[in-house]
């Protein structure tokens, strides 16, 4: 299934208790054909002439996917508003998003329910992860440096190797084209909001030989207070100064990045690139110490993420079947907190030689991959000493592509090596039918695996001997499209073995209060239709979610995720401009794994406006959460509320 953004969706209610499982294809597939009303005869979108890669790590037309992917374009993003990564992905089918406050804080991103680090994800191939807490550290990624996403939902760790149990998100910054081009922005809203940004891209030497793409940008914000006094939280939201205590304290935010990267085409068959980027983020929190009354005075806490990416790769065409990449990738994340202390450190260093063999309806790759892992945990006390850990996995996967006439087949094996878990295989393989040009099932299965973090393993409440988490994943999907008009429904069933939680009755390590447990099994079972059509010069995008990610062994459904959530959205082109309107929903979730502490539903209204003032500049307004909705992703934090966002961009045409 393929899904191309600017996206939104619709919510369709369902009971409660509703459970989908395979057998619920027919209810899913009736309930897409109501779109499908809205066909007119025309070309076929020319939006699946576009290429993906996440899906096997080799370049393919969107046309031929079996897989369930999402892109996200430059253009999209610009014209999102949006401050945080999270955010434009909490609007793609199947993703959900939890933070504990404002943007910059600790934010969690959920693919068809499944746990964060369950997520791979890579900023132009570079791996980046948290061995600490395990999955990308979200709040840290700068969305000003990134060009286009994709998303993958459903496992492929058959392709990645450990960790890609929910899926894939791959982040790409841009890359340069054409003449010079220089490009400044900036941008202010609502808690005293302030963005920057400026970049260069283009070409130089004979041929354009050498490409280039450069960017800075910095933003800031006062922030809201993130845990405000209400009868359901009693948390003070006041800070002591000379004149007594004053009104509720903001928790702020900035962030600084750059980056850069770099090609040279040192003839038609061989390409060297190179790849960086930095970003600095600081933001505010409430400790649980600020929760005492004076005249004890604690200063607001602060958590500093620090994302370091690099990479280089030679990409070569040996002849006409036959190519290869050879890279190497190093990210490195850290987060600290001051004054109460606290620092970790992830490094992951990868090493990539794929292999490419086309000819005919056939692809043939094969790849040799090592990845290592360091973690690094400062002291804070004598009962939590230094922890510095590492490890490694060797793996070599091979993969068959087969697209002709109707028929698309994908089938891909892996063998990781880990230096202390040993040997794991996984495997998948996915199989596409074009019943008719308009009509396209597809259907796939694959298993998946990760591997415990080294905190998990090593720390105070880390067990030596926790075993990998494991799953294995079945979906069926069908698609129609015909010109302007699409519709989609996805069903699938990914079931979680040895899941790790944090046991508080464990006496098995060095800590009192609980230790790391292969405890539990989860499953994470659903459906989620899509449509889109285009009126004249009105576009339509929409999607809903209907999910059940539960632990198989208590029956409860699984911390901060929703059965049922969605969006609807139109875009429309007049005089001009291009007006936006878009509804986020989703139904009630709970904040713990007891099911005892519930987060209320909530249906959001967001609207954009955009226009070129200039052919070189352009204007977008946004104003999220219009009716000023209170609803929380995590208990006893509070969101935004209504925003407003303007923004300039200059980029000579």
């Amino acid at each position: 299934m393929i899904h191309r953004f600017s996206s939104a969706g619709a919510f369709l209610p369902i009971p409660s208790r509703a459970r989908f499982g395979l057998a619920a294809l027919p209810l899913a597939v009736a309930a897409a054909f109501p779109m499908s009303a809205l066909a007119q005869t025309a070309s076929t979108d020319a939006s699946l002439r576009e290429t993906v890669v996440t899906a096997t790590r080799v370049e393919q037309p969107l046309s031929d996917l079996v897989a369930d992917v999402s892109i996200v374009d430059s253009e999209t993003i610009a014209r999102s508003g949006a401050t945080g990564v999270a955010d434009v992905l909490a609007r793609l089918p199947g993703v959900e998003i939890g933070r504990s406050g404002g943007i910059g804080n600790a934010t969690s991103v959920f693919i068809r329910g499944a746990e964060s680090r369950f997520t791979a994800v890579y900023i132009d191939g570079v791996r980046i992860d948290s061995q600490s807490t395990g999955g990308a550290a979200w709040e840290g990624i700068p969305l000003g440096q990134i060009d286009r996403i994709e998303v993958l939902r459903g496992p492929a760790a058959a392709v990645y190797g450990s960790d890609a149990i929910g899926g894939v998100i791959q982040l790409f910054t841009k890359r340069g084209e054409g003449p010079a081009t220089p490009s400044v922005g900036v941008g202010i809203g609502s808690h005293n909001l302030r963005k920057a940004e400026a970049g260069l891209s283009g070409t130089a030497g004979e041929g354009g030989a050498f490409d280039y793409s450069l960017g800075v940008s910095h933003e800031e914000s006062d922030g809201f207070n993130v845990q405000p006094l209400d009868k359901r939280n009693p948390v003070r939201t006041s800070q002591y100064s000379a004149d007594g205590w004053t009104s509720p304290d903001r928790d702020g935010y900035r962030n600084t990045s750059a980056n850069a990267r770099l090609g040279f085409q040192i003839n038609p068959a061989h390409r060297l690139e190179g790849t960086f980027l930095y970003s600095d983020t600081e933001a505010k929190y409430d400790s649980a110490s600020r929760t005492t009354r004076p005249p004890a005075v604690f200063p607001d806490d602060t958590g500093t993420n620090t994302l370091r990416t690099a990479g280089l790769a030679w990409v070569a065409k040996w002849n006409e079947i036959y190519s290869t990449r050879l890279q190497v990738t190093d990210g490195k994340t850290t987060y600290q907190t001051d004054p109460s202390f606290y620092r970790t450190e992830t490094e992951t260093r990868g090493y990539l030689f794929q292999n490419n063999l086309t000819f005919g309806a056939h692809r043939i790759t094969a790849t040799l991959e090592r990845r290592e892992d360091g973690l690094d945990n400062a002291a804070t006390s004598a009962f939590s000493p230094r922890l510095a850990e590492d490890r490694s996995q060797n793996a070599v996967s091979l993969g068959y592509g087969f697209v002709q006439g109707p028929h698309s087949l994908q089938l891909q094996a892996r063998r990781d090596d880990d230096s202390e878990f040993g040997g794991k295989t996984t495997g998948s393989a996915a199989y596409g039918f074009a019943i008719t040009p308009q009509w396209r099932a597809t259907a796939s299965v694959g298993t998946a695996f990760r591997v415990p973090t080294l905190y998990q393993r090593f720390s105070e409440y880390g067990v030596a001997s926790l075993k990998p988490e494991e799953s294995r994943n079945v979906e069926l999907g069908l698609r129609w499209t015909e010109g302007a008009t699409n519709a989609g429904v996805v069903v699938y069933r990914n079931r979680v073995t040895d899941l790790i939680t944090f046991d508080g009755s464990a006496t098995t390590c060095a800590s009192d209060f609980g230790c790391y447990a292969n405890t539990a099994r989860a499953e994470y079972e659903g459906l989620t239709l899509t449509a889109g059509h285009r009126i004249g010069s009105v576009t339509l995008r929409a999607s809903a979610d209907f999910q059940d990610p539960r632990d198989v062994d208590n029956d409860r459904q699984l911390a901060r995720r929703a059965r049922r959530h969605g969006m609807l959205g139109a875009d429309w082109a007049v005089a001009g401009w291009t007006l936006g309107a878009e509804v986020q929903t989703s139904s009630m979730r709970y904040d713990d794994a007891a099911n005892t502490r519930r987060l209320g539903g909530y249906t959001l209204l967001n609207l954009v406006a955009s226009t070129k003032l200039t052919p070189s500049l352009t204007l977008i307004a946004r104003l999220d959460n219009a009716g000023d909705k209170d609803y929380q992703l995590a208990r006893t934090y509070a969101t935004a509320g209504r925003t407003a966002y303007v923004g300039l961009k200059w980029s000579p045409q």
